[in-house]
C-alpha cells in the first residue's frame, strides 16, 4: 500500500508538472481521450491499454540508468547515424527561429539532441516529452547549458492545445505506443497546417540480412541487454514489439487514416529502421 501511494503521489506530481509546463507554453490545460483496447504495444500480462501503458513505462523506468550505453552497445552506435538523418530530414524547418518542435516519446534525449544539433544557434525551439519520469530526468542531466526543455506527458493524450508545432519526431518510442491510431492522431493534432512528423522506428529486413537480423534480435541482444541492465523483461519484450508493429505499407496507410495528406517510408540500413514521413 506505501509503495502503490508513492507511486500515485509521483504520477500525480509528474501530470501537474507537465500540466503546468503545457500552461506555461500555450496558455492551455489537458486534453485526455479514452481507449478501451489495444491496437498498439502489447507488452505480456496487459490486458488493456491502462495496463500496457503501465507496463511500458515500468519497463523503461527499470533501465534507464543503463539505457544510452546499452543502445549505442547494441546497435554498435549505428542508431547515432539514424538520428543524424532523421533530423537533417528536417533541416529547413529547424533552421526557421520561429519553429516549434516535439520530440515525443524522447527517453533520455538522444533524437531531441540531434534535433538540436541541425537546428543550430539560432533555430527554433525544441520540446522533449516522455511518460517515464526516470528517462526525462536523465535527459534534463544531459541538457545542462542547452536551450532543450522536458515535460512529463503521455503521447496518447498530450498537454498542448491544437496546431501548436511545426514538426513532431519520435524515435523508437512509437512502437511502444498503446494506440497506435490515437498516438497518430494526437500528431496531426498539434500540428499546424502543413506541419510535418517523423516516426523512426525499427522494421525487419527481408533476405539473408533478415535471417542474421532474426537471429541477433531474437537470441543475442536479450541476452546481452539482460546482463547489462540486470532486468530481463525490457529485451525480451523488445523483439516481440517489432514483430507486432504494422508492416510500411500498413503504416502509412493509418497515418493517410489519420489525417496525414502526405507519407513516405525512407528505410534504414538495409531496413533495419526506417523513417515514416508525414505531412499534416
Amino acid at each position: 500500500m506505501i509503495a502503490e501511494s508513492a507511486e500515485k503521489g509521483r504520477r500525480g506530481r509528474g501530470e501537474e508538472l507537465y500540466h503546468r509546463e503545457a500552461q506555461r507554453i500555450t496558455g492551455f490545460g489537458l486534453n485526455r481521450s479514452a481507449h478501451s483496447t489495444i491496437v498498439g504495444a502489447a507488452p505480456e500480462g496487459a490486458s488493456d491499454p491502462q495496463a500496457a501503458a503501465r507496463a511500458v513505462r515500468e519497463m523503461f523506468t527499470s533501465i534507464a540508468p543503463r539505457y544510452d550505453l546499452l543502445n549505442h552497445l547494441l546497435s554498435c552506435n549505428v542508431d547515432r547515424m539514424w538520428w543524424r538523418k532523421t533530423a537533417r530530414r528536417f533541416a529547413a524547418v529547424l533552421s526557421r527561429p520561429e519553429a516549434n518542435v516535439l520530440d515525443l516519446c524522447c527517453g533520455t534525449g538522444d533524437m531531441t539532441f540531434a534535433l538540436l544539433r541541425q537546428a543550430g544557434k539560432s533555430g527554433g525551439r525544441i520540446l522533449g516529452a516522455d511518460f517515464s519520469h526516470a528517462m526525462l530526468q536523465r535527459a534534463s542531466a544531459k541538457s545542462v547549458g542547452t536551450a532543450l526543455r522536458w515535460v512529463e506527458a503521455d503521447a496518447l493524450r498530450l498537454p498542448f492545445p491544437g496546431e501548436q508545432f511545426d514538426v513532431v519526431t519520435t524515435a523508437f518510442g512509437f512502437r511502444n505506443l498503446a494506440d497506435y491510431d490515437a498516438g497518430l492522431r494526437e500528431m496531426v493534432r498539434v500540428l499546424g497546417p502543413k506541419g510535418e512528423c517523423g516516426i523512426l522506428d525499427f522494421g525487419e529486413p527481408r533476405g539473408m540480412a533478415g535471417k542474421f537480423y532474426r537471429i541477433y534480435f531474437k537470441r543475442v541482444l536479450p541476452v546481452i541487454g539482460t546482463m547489462i541492465s540486470g532486468v530481463r523483461g525490457p529485451y525480451a519484450y523488445l523483439p516481440s514489439s517489432v514483430e507486432r508493429f504494422p508492416e510500411p505499407a500498413e503504416m502509412l496507410e493509418r497515418m493517410r487514416a489519420a489525417g496525414f495528406r502526405e507519407v513516405s517510408w525512407t528505410p534504414y540500413t538495409l531496413g533495419i529502421a526506417g523513417l515514416y514521413w508525414g505531412r499534416k
